[in-house]
């Protein structure tokens, strides 16, 4: 490690470029050769003075404003220990201090460090990359560079770039201190116009007329900055005259070496970055390569932020990517055209394009519309540009380099049902704003209507024909040689051939279709079974024309074959299915007369009344609207051995005799569990283990109640269903929705209990969801109807049933089950 290090925290110590205060050195002392200094020279004219002056100040200036960018680095370092410590910046600052201390390094330094370890961005890619190779110095053979003053560097060069106002101090900071150090003597910094021109932005180190020379570059004039541009790659020039490539500043550095880099993000170059050497440029290692990219992302950064690359007021993409705007004007075109917008990766990569916008003439060639086309990536509404047609890559290009593409008689394929079809046009490709315009014109209306026959005959599966009797020649269509199982280098099966390639049993049918054709000269069909020599055996249809020449003689005949194989098939499933259909209706309908027969018997629409003493209990059934969907609604209310009364209605999933006989198992299984005098959780508990273990595929929801007419106390537990109500004078609301899934769904399950403590007076509720139920209503907005309608006074407990009954909006067609109660 050499160079002085900035023990006492100088933000400005270290800084590349700096050393002792520039008005020390345009004094005009001089180093003597014993060590001491020589008188300083005076100056005879006042033209001298004044350039001394001139210098010094200006070296006072650089000095001020490396200093400046020192301290911001230093201050950003800060911010990162504020936020990563929780501390004050006074803390932070004593902090990093220490810290520099303890490392050996300077703050300016170790605040470059601590930047990258927060950024990990690219700089910090190429910082790193020095630290493990300890790349020596351009210019400096056998001296290792230092990692720190490479980080410096670049962060320093960062801050200040971003800090500039425009092009050119964004030129002089790069020069000043990122690339002198690399022993570079000049930069050059072009901007890209929408004609595909170039300008020049920001220099340094090349004088101010020759900048002036080189301040417009017309579109396809070669120069090292174009060949970057067109090749959308870094070129590496070891000597410019020996390449013989006009560039800025190639007089005064004749041999010089150059390095010109795209300068883009996310697929688009904003301008190139060209730097200049005085001397031949020898291969660099890896890690000085990785820093001038560093160098000319962060300038492509710069350009892209800064408000003099900006679209004016007014024009496209002035306040995006010019999408919009584009659109409209996409809209006035009379032939076809996309608007495209990149569409890149994670990382900022330009992987595909996205169609913003398909123009009022847009006519996809899959016969999509255009709705199902805006919006969708590029390569997944057309894979196929990527392949031969190469427009894919030609799209990237012009986005890249803003350079239009014109092209006559393009070959454009598009990808329908993985059958490519092909068709002529005319492209044009142009970037405008951040958005990129295509517009094609198909060729002539033959080629729309090729495609259209092609279409036809795919989706057909038609093959066209055309014998010439006279002479012997056949034409086929491409798909009839599919359609036989022959290769296309075969011949194609004459019409006189036909019956060696059909069904023995279908000989008579070809011999009178040919007979009409041949010799009666008439329009001709027949459908005949083909046996391919692969085997298989398809059923076809073929349709022929004659045509006669002069003097009444058959010529050509012209015809299609069509693969009416899956017509065929059809007919006759249709048939089978048709006797299949009989047979099952007279079935559906026996079992659903046995359904509701063994529904009614287990559940009458009516219960008895019920001996409860202090307690009424009336029950509804209402069954499915359709005798298919009769249902597993069902209810139960009983006294057990105890005077207890046992309460409860469940839904099992599903419709048909499986609902209803799972029905008849949970019923009477709960009826027997009930028995022990077990809590309403546990009945649950045990009938879900019989749900799951000992009936098939059976999921059912339930609601279930014991009430003690001694205590007047209602002691309930649910199981995935809607809780019961309880109305108590003029207000009616819904109990808490306990904690208990479904029936049958896990082997074992616990039920929450709840206990209600009734007055004389009150009606309590449960239902089926069938009771409120509706297709376009959630379910408690539904609730919420059940709850006004049960607040409706009503003289008696079975009138208040029948009033939820006939206020029911429910539209699913489902049976329904209601229990309701009332304490006396």
């Amino acid at each position: 490690m050499t160079g002085p290090r900035d023990r006492d925290g100088d933000p400005s110590a270290g800084l590349p470029g700096q050393g002792a205060p520039a008005s020390v050195a345009s004094a005009g002392a001089t180093p003597s050769p014993l060590g001491g200094e020589r008188p300083p020279v005076r100056h005879e004219s006042v033209d001298g003075r004044l350039t001394a002056t001139v210098e010094r100040l200006r070296g006072e200036v650089r000095a001020a404003h490396a200093a400046a960018e020192g301290r911001a680095l230093i201050e950003l370092a800060k911010g990162v220990i504020v936020e990563r410590l929780g501390c004050g910046p006074a803390q932070a600052a004593r902090q990093l201090a220490e810290l520099a201390d303890r490392a050996g390094l300077s703050r300016l330094e170790l605040a470059a460090d601590i930047i990258n370890e927060a950024a990990r961005d690219r700089v910090a890619e190429v910082t790193g990359e020095f630290v493990r190779t300890a790349v020596g110095e351009p210019g400096t053979p056998g001296r290792a560079a230092r990692p720190a003053s490479v980080a410096v560097r670049l962060r320093t060069a960062e801050s200040a770039a971003l800090g500039a106002d425009d092009t050119q101090a964004v030129a002089e900071s790069l020069l000043t201190h990122a690339l002198e150090p690399l022993g570079a003597v000049a930069v050059a910094i072009w901007t890209t116009g929408p004609d595909a021109s170039l300008s020049l932005r920001g220099h340094a180190g090349f004088g101010t007329d020759e900048a002036a020379r080189w301040h417009h570059v017309p579109p396809g004039v070669t120069t090292a900055a174009r060949q970057a541009l067109t090749g959308r790659r870094t070129v590496w020039y070891p000597s410019l005259a020996a390449a013989g490539v006009p560039s800025i500043g190639r007089a005064r550095h004749p041999d010089g070496g150059r390095v010109v880099v795209p300068a883009g993000t996310g697929g688009r170059i904003h301008g190139v970055l060209e730097i200049c050497w005085d001397r031949p440029l020898d291969p660099q290692p890896r890690a000085v390569e990785r820093q001038i990219e560093a160098l000319a992302e962060l300038c492509a950064h710069t350009l892209e932020s800064l408000p003099e690359h900006r679209p004016p007021a007014g024009s496209l993409g002035a306040g995006g990517d010019g999408s919009p705007e584009l659109a409209a004007l996409s809209d006035g075109l009379y032939d076809p055209a996309l608007v495209l917008t990149p569409h890149l990766d994670e990382e900022g990569r330009l992987v595909d394009f996205r169609i913003r916008h398909a123009n009022a003439h847009f006519q996809d060639p899959a016969g999509r519309p255009r709705g199902s086309v805006d919006g969708a990536r590029l390569l997944e509404a057309y894979p196929a540009t990527a392949g031969g047609s190469e427009l894919f890559e030609r799209i990237e290009r012009v986005y890249a380099t803003g350079e239009p593409f014109r092209a006559r008689r393009a070959r454009l394929t598009a990808l329908v049902d993985q059958v490519p079809l092909t068709s002529l046009a005319d492209i044009s490709i142009s970037r405008v704003g951040a958005s990129v315009l295509l517009i094609w014109r198909v060729e002539d209306e033959s080629a729309r209507l090729a495609s259209l026959l092609q279409h036809a005959q795919r989706l057909g599966r038609v093959g066209a024909f055309e014998e010439d009797v006279v002479t012997g020649d056949i034409t086929w269509h491409g798909q009839l040689f599919e359609l036989f199982g022959r290769r296309s280098t075969e011949p194609p099966v004459a019409l006189r051939d036909l019956a060696a390639h059909a069904h023995p049993d279908d000989a008579d049918t070809i011999r009178r279709f040919l007979q009409a054709v041949l010799y009666q000269r008439r329009v001709g069909s027949t459908a005949f079974r083909m046996l391919r020599h692969d085997g298989v055996t398809r059923h076809i249809r073929v349709t022929a024309e004659p045509a006669l020449g002069t003097g009444g003689v058959l010529q050509v005949v012209r015809g299609a074959y069509q693969d009416i194989s899956a017509q065929h098939w059809t007919e006759v499933a249709l048939t089978a299915t048709r006797d299949r259909l009989v047979a099952t209706e007279e079935a559906a309908e026996e079992r659903n007369r046995l359904t509701l027969q063994l529904q009614h018997a287990i559940m009458p629409p009516a219960k008895p009344p019920l001996d409860a003493p202090g307690l009424d209990v009336a029950v509804r059934y209402r069954p499915a609207e359709s005798e298919s969907l009769v249902g597993g609604d069902w209810y139960d209310a009983v006294v057990l051995p105890n005077k207890k009364v046992l309460l409860c209605v469940g839904d099992v999933a599903g419709h048909g005799v499986e609902a209803a006989t799972g029905m008849v198992v949970l019923r009477n299984a709960l009826r027997g569990l009930a028995v022990t005098g077990a809590g309403p959780g546990q009945l649950l508990s045990w009938l879900n283990s019989v749900a799951h273990h000992l009936t098939t595929h059976v999921t059912a929801t339930a609601v279930c109640g014991v009430y003690d007419p001694g205590t007047r106390t209602l002691r309930w537990a649910r199981a995935g269903h809607l809780p019961p109500v309880l109305v108590r004078g003029d207000e009616a609301v819904d109990l808490p929705l306990l904690r208990g899934m479904l029936l049958g769904a896990l082997a074992e399950a616990e039920y929450e209990e709840a206990e209600l403590r009734l007055e004389a007076g009150d009606n309590v509720l449960m239902y089926t969801d069938g009771l409120v139920e509706r297709r376009d209503t959630a379910v408690h907005d539904s609730v919420a109807q059940l709850l006004a309608v049960a607040r409706l006074p009503s003289e008696s407990l079975e009138g208040r049933l029948d009033q939820l009954l006939a206020r029911s909006k429910s539209d699913t067609d489902d049976d329904t089950c209601v229990i309701g109660v009332q304490v006396s």
